[in-house]
């Protein structure tokens, strides 16, 4: 390698599980690589192992494969030792709702699954080559809201996170072939800014009794990412507090 250290490629950087992600890689000394629609807050751009970030529109296969391009450009053969596929999104149609099944366009079910869905599958097929080499790890970041129906997740999101479920069980198949670990983390109800105050409602139904931090799933992916889980693989691990139990 032209690089010593390890290097883990996140989507989804500029904010929330992604930006504390970064942080908790950031403290192992790992080379972070990133992609966001969002240019990275200035604050960040001092620390030394965020060593480069890609604004990209992930749906968009063209700006997704030029992510790629760029990415494995600087890398230049060295090794990917994991792939956290975080960004996601989860649209309102212009009357302010979820996306669901009797409202919003069509069109917009597959914006969400190209984000959601396709992209991960997409840098997967990407980054194929340096995670072989590594024998490195992907985490694909699902949902709550792909295992049971969630009352403030729209149809669209949820089917697009319960088929990235599926997804990570396809992925451990056949990517354990290459040596390579799939496993997926299932948030709940993290505070993030996505969260409105509608959420306060369903602290009643989480055992732990509050909502989780990034950190909290920064911490899981990282240790899914690292030797310590050098013989997970198909898992999925429910970031919830217990609430996914109801």
């Amino acid at each position: 390698m032209s690089d010593s250290r390890k290097t883990v490629i996140l989507t989804g950087a500029s904010r929330g599980i992604g930006h504390a992600t970064i942080a908790r890689f950031g403290q192992e000394g790992w080379r972070v690589i990133t992609c966001a629609r969002e240019d990275i807050p200035a604050h960040c751009r001092a620390d030394p192992n965020w060593t480069h970030h890609i604004p990209t529109d992930l749906s968009k296969p063209e700006s997704t494969a030029n992510f790629i391009r760029e990415a494995r450009a600087i890398l230049d053969g060295d090794p990917v030792h994991a792939l956290v596929n975080n960004a996601g999104v989860s649209p309102k149609t212009p009357y302010k709702e979820r996306l669901g099944i009797l409202n919003g366009s069509i069109e917009g079910w597959m914006d969400v699954f190209e984000l959601n869905f396709f992209a991960p599958l997409r840098l997967a097929r990407g980054f194929a080559e340096g995670l072989a080499k590594a024998r490195g790890a992907i985490v694909n970041v699902t949902s709550i809201a792909g295992h049971a129906v969630h009352p403030f997740a729209g149809s669209a999101y949820s089917c697009s996170k319960a088929a990235l479920s599926g997804l990570t069980r396809e992925m451990a198949a056949e990517f354990g072939q290459l040596g390579v670990r799939v496993n997926a983390v299932a948030p709940g109800e993290i505070a993030t800014g996505m969260l409105s105050e509608d959420y306060e409602t369903l602290i009643p139904r989480i055992p732990l009794g509050r909502f989780g931090t990034p950190e909290d799933c920064a911490n899981t992916i990282y240790f899914l990412c690292s030797t310590d889980a050098g013989y997970l693989s198909g898992t999925e691990i429910f970031i919830t507090g217990g609430q996914h139990l109801y």
